[in-house]
């Protein structure tokens, strides 16, 4: 176990970001399956609509440390991939800037290596398989069922949603999006800011910003809004 795992493992204060149904779901497995304690969670001013959530406060990100200062709380990104994946991105590099540490999450019930190579605020969600040599990146999302196998390669700000395969020695670049039960096949390079449709698979390698559909996935323009 490398070091950076070694400290996650120790018990931090966690601040998640997001106030939705995705923040919630953060919360829940951070309270039931890992060491840490939520104590709280913060949105951007504009999008503060409530002052609770789960009995904890929700507080504006711009005041952050005037109520949870980086020297004694961590903090949780918790975004799905919108603007594939650029919004989770630019709040942890954010947050970063402004000293605060991160927790990971590997889930008990996940399939993982004692050596695993997981980035900061990462999250792995039961039921993924991640075999080793592997690698994911930093403000990563693995979400349920998904599999990594062998000496493949996560990029950072990298989504990859249920049941989505990284077939051995692959390598996604930053910030991707893998859909519902896509496929990259052994060997394939998925190029930067792509999103991988549901279902799609990917046999050869990808140009970035690209829409892939299909099987074979066949490249598309991306939509405007991403």
């Amino acid at each position: 176990m490398s070091a950076e795992q070694s400290q996650q493992k120790r018990h931090k204060k966690v601040v998640i970001f997001g106030a939705e149904q995705f923040a919630s779901l953060a919360y829940y497995v951070l309270t039931h399956d890992s060491p840490h304690a939520v104590m709280g969670f913060t949105v951007d001013a504009a999008w503060c609509r409530t002052s609770t959530l789960h009995d904890l406060p929700v507080v504006p990100f711009d005041h952050l440390e005037q109520y949870f200062p980086p020297e004694d709380y961590a903090l949780l990104i918790s975004l799905g991939w919108t603007d594939c994946n650029g919004l989770r991105a630019a709040k942890y590099a954010e947050g970063k800037a402004r000293g605060y540490s991160f927790v990971t999450y590997v889930s008990s019930r996940a399939l993982v290596w004692p050596d695993l190579q997981v980035g900061e605020n990462s999250m792995i969600y039961e039921a993924a398989n991640i075999q080793p040599f592997a690698r994911i990146g930093n403000n990563c999302i693995l979400r349920n069922g998904c599999n990594v196998s062998h000496h493949a390669i996560i990029g950072n700000h990298v989504f990859l949603a249920a049941h989505a395969i990284v077939a051995g020695g692959a390598m996604v670049g930053e910030r991707c999006f893998l859909g519902l039960n896509s496929t990259i096949r052994d060997g394939v390079k998925v190029a930067p800011h792509c999103i991988i449709a549901a279902g799609a698979l990917v046999t050869a390698d990808t140009e970035p910003d690209g829409l892939y559909l299909g099987v074979p996935a066949r490249r598309h323009p991306l939509p405007k809004n991403l």
